[in-house]
């Protein structure tokens, strides 16, 4: 390493006192003869890996973000308590990411001035916590959550191009301190090795692309018709789930489905409420305290009505959407009560819209009775039946002999000897390959997948060719008319060869550039040595 700094004296030593904890001048530092140890090189390869740890954990918790709110029910039916822990997750990260990246750059900046890598003791305890931090949250992440690695790998299907474009930007910015290290530095192994390990990273980037699909990489006349939206449990951005104004709400967003949850009352009553208890979208906890956590089949249809319904939405604010409610919103909410599936049908008949449900729970020992008191509210309330779209497996038979106009959608993909044929199936979106989609696209099969509420899976599964999408943020993807992104392969192509030419030029211009600046230097380091000599010279004669 030169003794001499590239850059002012004063940002030198801020430089240093930031990443180095120490107020260290340039001429104490030549006192002291500092120079960054083969240790210190360590340091910075695992401040860089930290680094890029943090990032792709930014990236999952970007990704992740589409299914948050279901982590968020988990947790409180867990704990019992509410909390948007997407915001919680959100700041850690973004803490984290921060820190590493401030890190990294000093150190990229001490770099070109020259200055040695002394990394001080605590931010090596804090690089070391952050990635034990990183490394339990992926952890916990397979453990819990394992779906959410096929959400990452469909993920890349919308963000690959731009992810290559980004790291092979990020990695030709890299030429520039690498280059100083270099011509700093006289270990010549050390240096083949580093410049051996850069130019097979921007090799393998440059070709990346050769293995990267996406249906969105498609010609526009190819792109198939936006897919039809689902409102799941209604609108729950706009109103409390499962309630009549959810389902209005949803008829406004021009849903073609309201997807519920069915249950049936002590007294044989249908009605829509998702879990099997009543405690997170009710007030039950204050009408019937001690009754609280019994499970919603075991109240009257009359204790049910007493109960609010609507004015959790408020107070818990389950989507950030809730704080842009209108005054008349706010008081519709407050008035809401649990409906009945009578109510929930006539509504939709109204609408002309078609319900989806599922009919909980499936283990009870009076499922059956469940199933008939509902097939008879279905026959009673005049909705054509084409317009009922049924779920529940158990007793599917039996639905189709009293029913036989309802429309059977299941919960599985087609088997190979499938003895009827399957018209209909809703699936996570995260099991279902985009082959697979196009194929039963083929095959006339309608393909609903569940939850679809970001932009960029809404346009992967659009460019995918699905059928439907069920959405808790239907008045999002309402208003998208086209994919977020959409390119011909050819254009994708001169994108790609542009990228890499650009990027192998800025690479070798920086190199080239680095090194004529280094030989001026030694040049002027040459003559200072010789003309000190000669004072030296001088002054013993």
């Amino acid at each position: 390493m030169a003794d001499t700094p590239s850059c002012c004296y004063p940002c030198a030593t801020c430089l240093l006192c930031l990443y180095s904890c120490q107020w260290i001048t340039t001429k104490k530092e030549k006192r002291k003869g500092l120079k960054t140890t083969k240790c210190d090189c360590s340091w910075f390869l695992f401040l860089f890996c930290v680094f890029l740890f943090t990032l792709v954990w930014l990236y999952f918790t970007i990704i992740i973000l589409n299914d948050f709110h279901n982590f968020n029910e988990f947790i409180f039916k867990q704990r019992k308590l509410w909390l948007d822990w997407s915001l919680v997750l959100l700041i850690a990260t973004a803490v984290l990411i921060t820190y590493s990246a401030v890190l990294l750059v000093l150190a990229l900046c001490l770099q070109l001035c020259s200055q040695p890598l002394k990394l001080h003791w605590l931010h090596k305890t804090l690089l070391i916590l952050t990635a034990l931090v990183v490394a339990a949250a992926f952890t916990g992440l397979g453990i819990k959550w394992a779906e959410e690695w096929r959400s990452a790998r469909i993920s890349l299907q919308a963000t690959g191009p731009f992810l290559h474009i980004g790291i092979v930007g990020g990695m030709t910015l890299l030429a520039w301190p690498l280059a100083s290290f270099i011509y700093h530095t006289r270990n010549t192994g050390l240096n083949v090795f580093l410049l051996f390990l850069y130019c097979s990273v921007m090799i393998a980037l440059y070709l990346v692309p050769l293995g990267i699909t996406s249906p969105c990489i498609m010609e526009e006349n190819q792109l198939p018709p936006k897919p039809a939206l689902v409102g799941h449990r209604g609108a729950p951005m706009l109103a409390p789930e499962n309630t009549l104004m959810s389902l209005h709400k949803a008829v406004d967003c021009d849903v073609q489905v309201f997807e519920t949850d069915v249950m049936v009352s002590a007294d044989g009553v249908p009605f829509l409420m998702h879990d099997e208890g009543l405690s997170r979208t009710t007030n039950v906890q204050a009408v019937f305290p001690e009754r609280a956590d019994l499970n919603s089949t075991a109240f009257n249809w009359t204790d049910l009505q007493q109960l609010d319904a609507g004015s959790w939405f408020l107070e818990r604010r389950p989507f950030p959407t809730v704080q842009s409610l209108s005054a008349g919103d706010h008081y519709q909410v407050t008035k809401q009560r649990i409906p009945s599936l009578e109510q929930a049908l006539k509504v939709a008949k109204q609408s002309n819209i078609s319900i989806m449900f599922d009919l909980r729970p499936e283990n009870h020992s009076d499922y059956q009775s469940f199933v008939n008191a509902t097939l008879d509210v279905i026959l009673q309330s005049g909705i054509p039946l084409q317009q009922v779209l049924w779920l529940p497996d158990g007793f599917r038979e039996q639905v189709k002999q009293r029913a036989p106009g309802v429309k059977q959608v299941y919960g599985r993909k087609r088997l190979q000897n499938e003895k009827e044929a399957l018209l209909h199936v809703n699936l996570p979106y995260q099991d279902m390959s985009s082959e697979e989609i196009r194929q039963y696209r083929q095959d006339n099969i309608s393909v609903n997948l569940y939850v679809v509420n970001q932009p960029w899976l809404f346009s992967v599964l659009w460019c995918s060719g699905v059928s439907s999408v069920t959405t808790n943020a239907c008045q999002v993807l309402k208003e998208m008319t086209y994919p977020i992104w959409l390119l011909p392969s050819s254009t994708y192509l001169m994108i790609w060869i542009v990228v890499d030419c650009i990027s192998f030029l800025a690479i070798l211009w920086a190199f080239l550039l680095l090194k004529t600046c280094s030989r001026r230097r030694r040049a002027v380091e040459s003559e200072t040595d010789v003309l000190l000599t000669k004072i030296n010279s001088l002054m013993q004669e």
